[in-house]
């Protein structure tokens, strides 16, 4: 009987000595997966935290060009504003507190002027036509800005498209954009599905 227990007993221990291989095996490929893995996340995690970076739109400052609750990809590095770019900016430098999307209409050195009778914006004394993304003759809200004004060294002058009832830098509270504030400009609205493109 004792023979028997032993005979029995041998294909238990083979297979627990199979075993230990397969488990290394295992846990080796588990750490060669981690090891390509991770340094892809890392790369991943940077270039949506510095390079591209998804945004959120809130609110109707931007419409028709961008409709409240458009998520869109804004581009960051190597940025330089020009006048006519949907740009993201901090709003924490102004009275709004949050982040923005404006468009801007002027840059450093530059003198804004608008016709609030006519509705007309004007740029170093050349009317804008801004057919592209809004109807002309639409800017007449007026804040307490005085008009014309030179935009100072690096910052910038921005209207929201829907001037109606964006708060821009025709408010004091929010004035010109300091450069430093700008997050990046709007490259693409990626959802809803039916809106997605590029955003001129």
């Amino acid at each position: 009987m004792a023979l028997e227990r032993q005979n029995l007993s041998f294909p238990e221990e083979e297979r627990a000595g199979d075993e230990g291989p397969l488990q290394g095996k295992a846990v080796k490929g588990c750490y060669e997966w981690m090891e390509a893995i991770i340094p892809a996340l890392i790369l991943i995690m940077v270039f949506f935290t510095f390079v591209i970076r998804s945004i959120t739109v809130s609110g109707p400052s931007m419409e028709p060009t961008l409709m409240d609750q458009y998520k869109v990809w804004v581009s960051c590095i190597g940025y330089a504003p020009q006048a006519g770019d949907i740009v993201v900016v901090d709003g924490s430098g102004t009275a709004l507190d949050e982040v923005i999307v404006k468009r801007i209409i002027a840059t450093e050195g530059q003198t804004v002027d608008i016709d609030f009778d006519n509705g007309y914006v004007y740029v170093d004394g050349q009317q804008l036509d801004e057919s592209a993304y809004i109807q002309n003759g639409i800017t007449r809200d007026q804040y307490d800005v005085e008009f014309p004004q030179t935009v100072p060294e690096g910052h910038v002058f921005v209207l929201g498209d829907n001037r109606i009832v964006s708060k821009d830098s025709r408010d004091s509270e929010v004035g010109m954009i300091d450069q430093r504030c700008i997050i990046g400009k709007v490259q693409m609205i990626y959802q809803p599905f039916s809106a997605f493109g590029w955003v001129a």
